[in-house]
């Protein structure tokens, strides 16, 4: 199968969670992140705001804010296909962007350098479990990772993993995955 046909097959699954299943996915995801080793070492983490199905990450920011952590959120710039991530303090420094995206207001005060994240929570929609990912088509964060030297991992639903993905010399695997039922990689 093409990544678009299971991008689709994936999305159509998580679309079908009834709204219990779905918070009680979150809620061990928020549990297994925050208690890992990644999380616990990481001062500066970098994680997208959710949207839709995704995964709820305004959570993750407030438990990251409630431990002193700096969060910092990719605005992307499509042009160049490029992410640039921005401190956020709260929340009403986001905007609503094309495809209605929320992004931070790209304050060049609050701009982050990669090299000073610690930790990037990379979205995707599809794994498997050597962390290779199918994300939305945009190659944003394949891109981003490639000079980056600090840890990533995903947090996704065990519905998310497959077996085998179609995976291109420019994809880039995740260092780790984290699931409802644990730590997977």
């Amino acid at each position: 199968m093409r990544k678009e046909e299971i991008r689709k097959q994936v999305i159509a699954q998580l679309k079908k969670l009834s709204n219990e299943e779905n918070h009680q996915v979150e809620e061990n995801l928020l549990r297994n992140l925050i208690s890992s080793i990644y999380w616990k070492r990481a001062t500066t983490i970098g994680v997208t705001i959710s949207r839709g199905f995704e995964w709820d990450t305004r959570r993750i920011i407030e438990a990251g804010w409630e431990q002193g952590k700096k969060i910092v959120v990719p605005k992307c710039f499509p042009d160049d296909k490029k992410l640039v991530f921005y401190q956020l303090h709260n929340f009403d420094e986001l905007e609503s962007v094309y495809y209605n995206l929320l992004e931070p207001k790209p304050l060049e005060e609050n701009k982050v350098a990669k090299n000073l994240i610690d930790l990037v929570i990379v979205p995707g929609i599809v794994f498997n479990l050597d962390g290779y990912r199918i994300g939305f088509g945009g190659g944003y964060y394949d891109r981003f990772l490639q000079n980056y030297s600090g840890e990533t991992l995903s947090l996704l639903s065990d519905k998310q993993i497959m077996d085998h993905i179609p995976v291109e010399s420019h994809d880039i695997a995740v260092h780790h995955l984290i699931s409802e039922s644990g730590q997977l990689k």
